[in-house]
């Protein structure tokens, strides 16, 4: 397994911060900028293998849309040790793609690999078809908005009754005061973890217009326009939560 490395993309003065990319750069430091970037990432994480365990259907696909490096597919194959199981993990970067494949390798047991299946596409495009959970671990945050809900139809019409969607994302709030407070409380959870105003600051000018994050009432909306019968907010830890949706059975 390869040592991680410590984030310092944006620790030197940058003469043009250029928009976020998930290129070969970021796919290095991945794992140490998401744990000191989001707050309560590994218990979402977790979680999200104890939610498929659940709600899981014996006979239908498990698909991690915009799967980075695996970790969600990995708390999957944690919970779920049965014979049969499929999961698909999906990514449009393919140095994600191609680094995910190595740790996959390494830390899934041989008898479980046949399930797991990985491909570079674009998950707006790609079918999903017999699922019983798809995972939308901080991926749905950086579509175009007119694409989400198109997306979630999608994603409600290769559901099985009764499948879900975990779907994780930095919130805004419509109280300017709420938003205000709980933004800066996550600025100074990424001081505690290391980070300098410098880095604070260009990779949040790279972010912008990048990563658009929504309401608590507009995810709860949008479900219900794509079909699913309930939506609840499971976790939230300041700006960043989880929400599950259940497909009427």
């Amino acid at each position: 397994m390869k040592k991680e490395q410590k984030d310092a993309i944006f620790a030197n003065p940058l003469d043009k911060v250029a928009t976020f990319s998930f290129d070969d750069k970021v796919v290095q430091v991945f794992p140490d900028m998401i744990k000191r970037s989001v707050p309560g990432y590994s218990n979402m994480i977790g979680m999200t293998g104890v939610i498929a365990r659940r709600y899981w259907q014996p006979g239908t696909r498990i698909y991690d849309l915009g799967c980075s490096l695996g970790a969600s597919m990995l708390s999957v194959l944690h919970q779920i040790q049965e014979p049969g199981l499929e999961i698909v993990g999906l990514d449009n970067s393919d140095a994600m793609i191609e680094r995910c494949r190595e740790v996959l390798s390494q830390e899934v047991p041989e008898a479980q690999r046949d399930g797991v299946h990985l491909e570079c596409a674009d998950i707006c495009e790609a079918p999903i078809d017999n699922a019983s959970v798809v995972i939308l671990n901080f991926t749905f945050q950086f579509l175009p908005l007119e694409q989400r809900l198109p997306l979630l139809k999608r994603i409600h019409e290769g559901l099985a009754p009764g499948g879900v969607i975990v779907l994780s994302e930095k919130v805004r709030f419509e109280s300017a005061e709420q938003q205000d407070t709980l933004f800066d409380l996550h600025l100074d959870f990424k001081r505690a973890n290391g980070y300098s105003e410098l880095e604070i600051s260009q990779k949040r000018a790279a972010l912008e217009n990048f990563l658009q994050a929504e309401s608590f009432d507009i995810h709860h909306q949008r479900f219900r326009d794509a079909g699913f019968a309930q939506s609840s907010v499971w976790f939230q830890y300041l700006n960043f939560a989880s929400l599950l949706a259940i497909k009427a059975r």
